[in-house]
């Protein structure tokens, strides 16, 4: 197996690269011996083969968590802190090469790999490591005879399984609260974007993380992600990724009584009034319909507009749609970057013809662009789609696309667009725009979402609760909400003791 270089070319990785799980402090191939080929969305050429694990492969690298666990648990929070500082710090330090790895694997924009997805890892390894130096613990008087409080001990072994849209950004958002509250990990990425996956586990080496804390499988969902989920010994899962596998893993782990997090897909409405400031909230409902080709769960892919100012939104919107630029990721003018798959560019493209049948007029997009560079001749590329003429109920307006197409809906008034906005069977984020902070209150408080963002969109806080409704998830992940569920609450009673005289 070749060693890989930390610094790739920004336009090839060579044909021999091999990425490597990362177990018990060493990087090793499969134990079948077998691998996988990953493929760069903008070119669909071969990119680097990635171990093909199984449930050996997991039962390796739980048996070195299980083993290191009982030492790190009782690490003081502030060796844990610096260990986990390290491992920003190595991060940090190679910021551009990971931005790079990212982009190539993914198909995202460089430029958005280097102001958000390197960045935001970054600050979650941060946020974490220093966060559990600030606990606290909660503790009650029990009518002058007791005195009850409570410890927040480690579950022990966690998974934690992340998606390919966001792959660096959402596997540390996981790991970091794991371990910094004294948990070991078995990490499972996605085998779609698995490069900067790989890179973590070489630079969680040079950190100098303890053997075993931090493990990395990687391989198939059906194999690796399967296997983790249904190991005895491994009693949190933490999941995001789409909602019919986040269902198949409740049903495997529930009858285990393990702790599920669960953040699954959206279908999340953007809702524009019409006393809103449209040159803020038009760019605004762009960025959030296409930020990184519509692939973000947070993305609102149903844009509902007061039909007073309909028409003149809809120009609007797709003027600014049609000046984005798509092209090579690695090029510096480059907003719009290619689908992660064929398959995935496949699904999206059916959701037009759906669009189609069901009466709506793509009225931008939805095709290949044009004066694509030869390196991108074989890519996966799709000009952003805005849709109209849908009704709220069709399918095109309750199925999750999870790509480069948004679907524009008047309405009249503000009881309809908040009955349309909830009828669908997920509830992850809302943004609302109004010049009315009262209404922006109502509306928020109606809406059947986990984030409701008014007069913004994407503007992150890691402290705020994170996760959906319905069947966009269980659970909550960020702040407090994370450093809970990795921890197992548990009360301790001590009765006082009665001295001579307290009677009297």
């Amino acid at each position: 197996m070749s060693r890989t270089t930390s610094q790739p070319d920004a336009r090839t990785v060579a044909a021999e690269h091999r990425l490597a799980h990362l177990i018990g402090g060493e990087m090793v191939p499969a134990a079948s011996g077998d691998w996988l080929e990953t493929v760069e969305p903008a070119t669909g050429r071969f990119l680097a083969h990635l171990p093909d694990g199984d449930t050996r492969d997991v039962d390796r690298a739980v048996a070195a968590a299980t083993q290191a666990a009982r030492r790190w648990a009782r690490t003081p929070a502030a060796e844990r802190s610096r260990v986990l500082l390290r491992l920003a710090e190595r991060v940090e330090a190679n910021a551009e090469a990971l931005a790079r790895l990212e982009s190539i694997d993914t198909g995202k924009p460089l430029t958005l790999a280097r102001a958000v997805d390197i960045p935001r890892a970054v600050a979650n390894l941060r946020f974490f490591a220093t966060a559990i130096l600030h606990t606290r613990s909660d503790a009650h008087i029990t009518d002058e005879a007791a005195i009850n409080y409570t410890l927040r001990q480690p579950r022990g072994v966690a998974g934690c399984i992340s998606p390919w849209n966001l792959p660096l950004y959402l596997f540390t958002w996981k790991i970091a609260p794991a371990l910094a509250t004294g948990n070991t990990v078995v990490g499972k990425p996605s085998e779609v974007t698995p490069m900067t996956a790989h890179r973590l586990g070489e630079l969680a080496i040079e950190a100098e993380l303890p053997p075993g804390v931090l493990n990395i499988v990687h391989g198939l969902g059906p194999k690796v992600g399967a296997a983790l989920v249904e190991h005895p010994a491994v009693p949190a899962i933490s999941f995001t990724g789409g909602t019919a596998t986040g269902a198949a893993i409740a049903a495997a782990a529930g009858p285990m009584f393990k702790k599920l997090s669960l953040e699954l897909g959206g279908k999340n409405p953007t809702i524009v009034f019409a006393d809103a400031d449209l040159d803020h909230a038009v760019p605004t409902a762009v960025r959030a319909a296409f930020a990184n080709q519509g692939q973000i769960c947070l993305c609102g892919s149903r844009v509902f507009v007061e039909r007073s100012i309909f028409d003149s939104f809809v120009a609007a919107f797709v003027r600014r749609t049609e000046a984005l630029t798509s092209g090579d990721p690695l090029e510096p003018e480059t907003e719009q970057g290619a689908l992660v798959s064929k398959s995935h560019l496949e699904k999206v493209q059916s959701y037009l013809r759906l669009a189609e049948t069901e009466g709506g007029r793509i009225v931008t997009g939805g095709d290949r662009p044009a004066g694509l560079p030869v390196r991108c001749g074989d890519g996966y590329f799709l000009r952003p789609a805005v849709i109209t003429g849908l009704d709220a109920a069709c399918r095109t307006n309750r199925e999750e696309i999870f790509g480069p197409v948004v679907s524009i809906i008047p309405f009249d008034d503000e009881a309809e667009v908040v009955a349309a906005a909830n009828a669908t069977e997920y509830g992850l984020a809302a943004s609302v725009w109004t010049g009315s902070i009262d209404r922006g209150h109502r509306v928020a408080a109606e809406l059947q979402a986990g984030t409701v963002w008014v007069n913004c969109w994407l503007l992150r806080d890691l402290r705020v609760p994170f996760g959906g409704m319905k069947s966009s998830g269980v659970g909550r992940e960020g702040g407090d909400e994370a450093m809970h569920f990795f921890t197992e609450p548990k009360n301790v009673c001590i009765k006082r003791n009665e001295r001579p005289g307290d009677a009297e």
